[in-house]
């Protein structure tokens, strides 16, 4: 790799379509494409990748040179790309390193006879799906748009919504294989610039041969020897109005080419439980709705393990709560009964998700009524922990955050375990653990995870 940066263009066609052979398997790959034309009188080659170059914009190209004369043809490359390319994007590009870069992006690139530079044509075009809202990040009142697969779309989307000269999308390439396109967008004058700094020195440090799983392999990147921390370091985004309120607070946005949304930084768990519908609401609407996600959401962690501490200490309940003791034979252990409902309802999930669409919905319903019924009539499960399961696995889904749902879950079920082992001991010890958990989860900035303000 260094020794191709080192390798300057050649003056000659022929040592350039030779170089180019070698860097190229171009009569091995359909989709490289080699094509050799005369402008001006002189030798010329384009390369390219056969379905990412827009061809009506190429067709308007090649049809001005093909007009060209051998008195009109520049003495540089320079010249050419002022005098003769009617394009807005052109770049000329000195070593073979940055040739194959903007090849196998996309980017047509033209050699012509006499000149040390390629002319780089920036034509392409990706595909790409329309900018739909998001199934998961829904709106009731908010814009319909979306994040998509392509980075240049998403910028775009932001670029849209804050028209601000300070906003900047910074372009950085990750992978040794996949140079895939990574860019951070942020406000230059509202943007911590230390956090900025130490933010891309982390990613320009990242050697690995590619980020297969986009976002994801980005994000295990940066985090490092931090994975024993089940709560998100990083919050995900499908919504462009959500980013740009996110980068309007002086926070920075990842956007990653082929997935469709950003990653936000700094966070906090309080920014976890945010969604859009508190912005697009009056004052107090959406203080109702963040109080109600609020309290739903410590009602997911600690339903099932304090109704468990409960039944294993019956006098501690009150007379106005007798009730909701369990009356019913029990037939297998509750900690056994609630740790299986944890493991099937994960189950009808991966199931619903592995579905076709059209059998899906049926399929959900016909489960949960057929399974819960005979669940409870075999003896298997009681009805008062079917109750609070049904609860606890309909109450995930108020949390916007698909990680924070399943690091709440994580916790619940060690408090299960705990409490089942240990009784109100164990109970005590899992709250401090996770409160522990909590205090000691940073973000890539260093700011604490309870801390509401930006240090």
């Amino acid at each position: 790799m260094e020794g191709m940066k080192a390798q300057k263009v050649c003056a000659g066609i022929w040592d350039n379509r030779q170089h180019m052979g070698e860097l190229l398997p171009i009569q091995e790959s359909f989709d490289l494409i080699q094509r050799d034309i005369r402008i001006g009188g002189k030798d010329c080659s384009l390369y390219f990748v056969d379905g990412l170059m827009k061809d009506e914009v190429m067709f308007k190209i090649l049809d001005s040179f093909l007009k060209v004369k051998d008195t009109d043809m520049p003495q540089d490359a320079a010249g050419f790309s002022q005098n003769l390319i009617p394009y807005a994007e052109v770049d000329l590009c000195g070593d073979y390193d940055q040739i194959l870069r903007n090849v196998l992006s996309g980017i047509p690139v033209l050699f012509v006879d006499g000149y040390e530079a390629g002319i780089a044509i920036d034509c392409r075009t990706y595909p790409a799906r329309s900018v739909e809202e998001p199934s998961k990040d829904k709106s009731l009142r908010g814009s319909r748009d979306g994040f998509v697969e392509t980075v240049v779309f998403d910028t775009a989307l932001i670029r849209r919504r804050i028209r601000d000269p300070h906003l900047v999308m910074e372009m950085l390439e990750v992978g040794d294989s996949s140079r895939s396109d990574v860019v951070l967008s942020y406000m230059s004058n509202l943007v911590d610039q230390r956090m900025l700094t130490r933010l891309r020195e982390r990613i320009k440090a990242i050697r690995v041969p590619d980020l297969s799983m986009n976002q994801q392999s980005l994000a295990e990147a940066l985090i490092g020897s931090r994975w024993y921390n089940p709560f998100p370091k990083f919050k995900f985004t499908e919504r462009p109005d959500t980013t740009a309120a996110c980068l309007m607070e002086g926070k920075v946005a990842i956007l990653v080419d082929n997935s469709p949304s950003a990653m936000i930084l700094p966070t906090s768990i309080f920014d976890m439980i945010e969604e859009a519908n508190d912005y697009y609401f009056p004052a107090w609407t959406s203080l109702y709705l963040k109080l109600s996600r609020v309290l739903i959401l410590f009602m997911t962690v600690f339903l099932t393990p304090v109704f468990l501490l409960l039944m294993r200490n019956p006098q501690w309940l009150p007379s106005s709560l007798g009730f909701v003791a369990v009356k019913d034979i029990v037939n297998i252990p509750l900690i056994y009964q609630f740790l299986i409902l944890e493991l099937a309802i994960d189950g009808l999930r991966l199931a619903a998700l592995n579905t076709p669409n059209m059998l899906s919905t049926p399929l959900s319903i016909f489960a949960g009524l057929v399974l819960g019924e005979f669940a409870v009539n075999s003896g298997w499960f009681n009805a008062e922990v079917m109750l609070y399961m049904a609860f606890v696995a309909i109450a995930n889904y108020t949390e916007p955050n698909f990680e924070l749902g399943y690091a709440l879950k994580f916790m619940r079920m060690i408090l299960l375990i705990l409490t089942a082992a240990f009784d109100w001991i164990g109970f005590a010890a899992g709250c401090i653990f996770i409160l522990i958990l909590l205090c000691t989860n940073r973000t890539l900035s260093g700011r604490n995870y309870l801390n509401v303000k930006q240090k």
